[in-house]
């Protein structure tokens, strides 16, 4: 009997939707894909609608109707359809944090190019512990200590990823300079570390960070926290946009598209690799005086 998935990932949507552009590719109703298949039509629907987890043979029998001679996509998308839900380390935070933001966290775990811009703080995957606590405490909602840190510990576990910079991942961040001046009531060394970490970080291979500076025109970036994610073959680009609620993200192409063109736009403002590194040791110099 095919498992019947109540709240299925974002990863076993997006096994669903390649089907989906699988069959359309093909000219292919659903009546007429689920007869060359071999289906019922009412199982299809709901397996592109991923109302059950997609077996593994469902997928290469469907690529096999559909004409997909991709072996190296139908076995991509074998693997992300018998991946077990819960799986990934985020797992412990089913019911603390939001579905949306699990979703970007299983999305941004995959990537393998990320492009990220925050227009008033260091971007989370940048951030110290110290610094991610200083603004999960501070935030517009009370957060109890317990849960406080368990968000810490979110924020920081995401930063894996950067592990696998320069192999598997690259990594680009704009950070604008007003967010180097900030102060904090516990002291300086919160700016202090954050900085050491952004230059650390700008010294890794697959990794650039760039500053926007105070003078820039306040257009740039105006419109909110961006980031654009990019995946292996045959998965779409992704991109989100931060909320108070958790934010959204979107793999529609032309959506994609014209985020991909906003961030590229803020990038223009931006000081190249070397003198971002610069001003940052400024910046150090100034908060260690």
């Amino acid at each position: 009997m095919t498992q019947r998935s109540a709240t299925p990932t974002v990863k076993q949507r997006r096994v669903g939707a390649q089907l989906r552009r699988w069959r359309e590719a093909a000219d292919l109703g659903l009546r007429e894909a689920a007869t060359r298949a071999g289906l019922d039509f009412t199982r299809l629907s709901r397996l592109e609608r991923v109302q059950y987890r997609v077996p593994a043979d469902d997928v290469r029998k469907l690529a096999k109707a559909y004409g997909v001679d991709d072996e190296q996509a139908v076995e991509a998308v074998v693997a992300a359809a018998e991946e077990p839900p819960g799986r990934g380390w985020w797992a412990p935070y089913v019911g603390l944090l939001g579905q949306p933001y699990l979703d970007f966290i299983e999305l941004e775990s995959d990537a393998t190019g990320l492009r990220v811009h925050h227009p008033a703080v260091v971007p989370g995957l940048a951030q110290t512990p110290g610094y991610a606590r200083e603004l999960i405490r501070r935030s517009a909602q009370e957060v109890i200590e317990e849960r406080a840190e368990s968000l810490v510990a979110a924020r920081l576990g995401r930063q894996e990823i950067l592990a696998r910079a320069g192999s598997r991942v690259q990594v680009r961040f704009l950070v604008t300079e007003s967010a180097l001046h900030a102060e904090f009531e516990s002291g300086p060394e919160i700016m202090r570390d954050q900085i050491h970490r952004l230059l650390d970080l700008s010294q890794r291979p697959g990794i650039t960070v760039q500053i926007l500076p105070l003078g820039m025109h306040p257009s740039y970036g105006s419109n909110g926290a961006l980031t654009l994610l990019d995946f292996d073959h045959p998965w779409l680009p992704a991109a989100s946009v931060d909320s108070p609620l958790g934010g959204e993200h979107t793999d529609d192409p032309d959506e994609v598209t014209r985020l991909g063109a906003e961030f590229e736009f803020i990038a223009s403002a931006a000081l190249p690799a070397d003198d971002s590194r610069g001003l940052l040791k400024a910046h150090l110099e100034r908060v260690n005086q």
